[in-house]
């Protein structure tokens, strides 16, 4: 389970690609440790941080913030996709 495929794509273009074997901490430490403080139910996503390919990482000409209307889409290998359209921000 620690070999796992991690993406994100803003708009179709690759901006992060990674696996979980990458991760400071193992998948089954993270679990472990979270239920020792929590009561884990069915569908509780963890989020652990980011892999490489967030944007104060690349120079500032080369960085794209993200605006309303992108679409963000974060996968996960042999789990599926996260879909994210950006709406604008109410006042």
């Amino acid at each position: 389970m620690q070999k796992i495929g991690l993406q994100t794509r803003v708009n179709g273009e690759l901006r992060q690609n990674s696996n979980t074997d990458d991760m400071i901490f193992d998948v089954a430490t993270i679990v472990s440790y979270a239920s020792e403080v929590w009561t884990l139910k069915p569908g509780d996503i963890f989020f652990t941080g980011t892999p490489e390919g967030v944007i104060l990482g690349k120079p500032e000409a080369e960085q794209v913030w993200l605006k309303a209307g992108d679409v963000v889409v974060t996968s996960i290998e042999k789990i599926g996709d996260l879909r994210i359209t950006l709406a604008s921000q109410q006042a």
